[in-house]
């Protein structure tokens, strides 16, 4: 094992345990915050060191998919750091998933008129999969823009569901893209899935409590940064 390799799955481990602690205690205070500061680093080193591996040997898709994670975390930190308005940073944020979403659709083109039906083991359809949610989260992020940002309940629930798309996109890259590291019998098992759709559960969970309840106030979510 390479370096390189044990730094990003280290860091990737490190990022789940993080988050799912961040997940599991009260949002907004000392020790939501502590693991979110956490997760932020760990996840960013992730996401760059596996898109650098990827970009390696080369999987691009693999690569563009750890740059939306690398996105989706500091575009999550933040949205937690600004109550409201925009930065510099927010107004062009979108071109991020715009690019990916241009990259990805043209592996898709590539993997459909190969013989294969694959571009680097990857079929087209995933391809057009990801790259329409690239187009989405682009979409959202130009309106945040129209809008001249967002804040109350929808500043909420946009740092939650950003940072439970960066756990499930880390959770993805390190169950089933480092399936090796794990036994025989776990290897090609949809039992690895678990971890990878456990975020997405949780980000509906969390998305509709914070839209729809009055549960939760616009300092709920404090900045995750030290």
């Amino acid at each position: 094992m390479s370096p390189l390799l044990f730094v990003h799955i280290a860091a990737g481990s490190l990022g789940l345990l993080s988050g799912a602690a961040a997940l599991a205690v009260r949002k907004g205070e000392r020790l939501h915050r502590a693991f979110g500061t956490v997760f932020l680093a760990a996840m960013l080193i992730m996401a760059a060191t596996g898109a650098y591996l990827a970009l390696l040997q080369p999987h691009s898709g693999t690569m563009i998919v750890g740059v939306l994670a690398f996105y989706f975390v500091v575009t999550a930190w933040a949205t937690a750091r600004r109550k409201q308005g925009l930065g510099a940073f927010d107004k062009v944020a979108f071109l991020v998933p715009a690019a990916a979403a241009v990259a990805l659709f043209f592996f898709a083109f590539k993997a459909a008129n190969a013989s294969t039906g694959e571009f680097e083991d990857v079929s087209a359809t995933i391809y057009c999969f990801f790259g329409a949610f690239a187009i989405f989260v682009a979409t959202l992020d130009l309106l945040l823009v129209l809008r001249g940002g967002i804040k109350g309940p929808h500043r909420i629930a946009r740092h939650l569901w950003r940072m439970c798309a960066a756990l499930s996109f880390g959770a993805g890259n390190f169950f089933l893209g480092q399936q090796q590291v794990f036994p025989a019998f776990l290897q090609g098992s949809p039992l690895l899935f678990v971890p990878v759709l456990a975020p997405l559960a949780l980000l509906v969970f969390w998305s509709v409590r914070v839209l729809f309840t009055k549960a939760w106030r616009d300092d709920a979510v404090a900045p995750a940064s030290p």
